[in-house]
């Protein structure tokens, strides 16, 4: 027990303990002071702030894989609002209670609408964001000899939605790959041809963030997705190899020799060639062994008002 100090000069005993047998009831929870409704609260300027929320939280969702599979996995959760200028914060508490009323669900687009909706109601916002941030299982088999192991992909499906209800819906998916540098290629072999000299070619691991957004109506799942970083780049890194598989993974990045600015407008023609596709963002980066340095590209698919290629966020890229 501590003595307290009070304006009045008096000095009631105030304990300073948790008492484990007390108990809420309705009436003592209506008396909790709420400093969202109190009046003249915000410092600062008096302005509308265009997001604030909750990043970071996680817990176990549930995602379809194509062959019907569900994964219950780790997921990061970003959840934000804007707040008009004369409220003093949003409780933010709610973002995080509406995920867990519905994680039972597998988690679909269609979830995510309902969730934007229900915060525009209930936290009185203009605008609502969702991002989803998750490592995603898909089987990889290897190149010649049988084996099959567990690929992992960082996938990231974010949906917003405005104050006239217009929904929009990006999926981001990373890609890791090999890259084999075109001019290495042809100077090793310059050295063996006219000197005799063993020489190889400088080739990295590299990746490929794709975002893409979804055109209304229309549906792309993760292994899409997949299939199209696999179909233009070729020369996905391997899970589970012997020797059979290695040499196989040398020819095949013999015969898919790229610089960084290949690699992206292979992705460009791939994902454009996708009606499902609205708009798309590629950014790629080759993580140099001949440099100390990174090549990298970013490249979009051009739609008026859409994606632009201002990325600059290369440090995530590394593998």
């Amino acid at each position: 027990m501590y003595l307290h100090e009070t304006p009045g000069g008096v000095a009631p005993l105030v304990n300073r303990t948790l008492d484990a047998s007390f108990k809420s009831d309705a009436a003592y929870r209506d008396s909790l002071p709420d400093m969202m409704e109190a009046v003249n609260a915000a410092d600062g300027a008096r302005v509308p702030i265009q997001q604030v929320g909750c990043a970071n939280f996680r817990l176990p969702l549930r995602f379809k894989a194509a062959n019907g599979t569900v994964h219950t996995l780790e997921t990061s959760v970003t959840g934000t609002v804007s707040l008009q200028a004369g409220l003093k914060g949003i409780n933010m508490g709610r973002i995080m209670r509406s995920f867990y009323d519905h994680q039972d669900e597998v988690f679909t687009f269609d979830v995510l609408r309902r969730l934007l909706a229900k915060y525009q109601r209930t936290i009185v916002a203009f605008d609502a964001r969702i991002k989803l941030s998750f490592s995603y299982p898909m089987v990889q088999l290897s190149l010649r000899s049988g084996l099959s192991g567990w690929q992992y992909y960082r996938v990231a499906y974010e949906a917003t939605m405005d104050r006239t209800g217009k929904l929009r819906r990006v999926v981001e998916f990373d890609f890791v790959y090999s890259s084999t540098c075109p001019c290495s290629a042809e100077l090793a072999e310059h050295a063996r041809n006219t000197r005799g000299v063993f020489a190889t070619p400088h080739a990295q691991r590299s990746k490929a963030r794709v975002r893409v957004e979804l055109a209304a109506g229309r549906t792309l799942r993760i292994e899409d997705l997949q299939r199209h970083c696999a179909k233009a780049l070729k020369t996905e890194t391997q899970v589970m190899v012997k020797r059979e598989d290695e040499q196989a993974f040398a020819e095949l990045n013999g015969a898919h020799i790229k610089f960084v600015e290949d690699a992206a407008r292979l992705l460009y023609r791939e994902l454009a060639g996708d009606t499902r596709i609205a708009d798309f963002q590629v950014a790629c980066s080759h993580l140099e062994s001949l440099h100390s340095h990174d090549a990298v590209s970013v490249i979009c698919k051009g739609v008026k008002g859409g994606f632009t290629a201002d990325f600059s966020d290369f440090a995530s890229l590394v593998c």
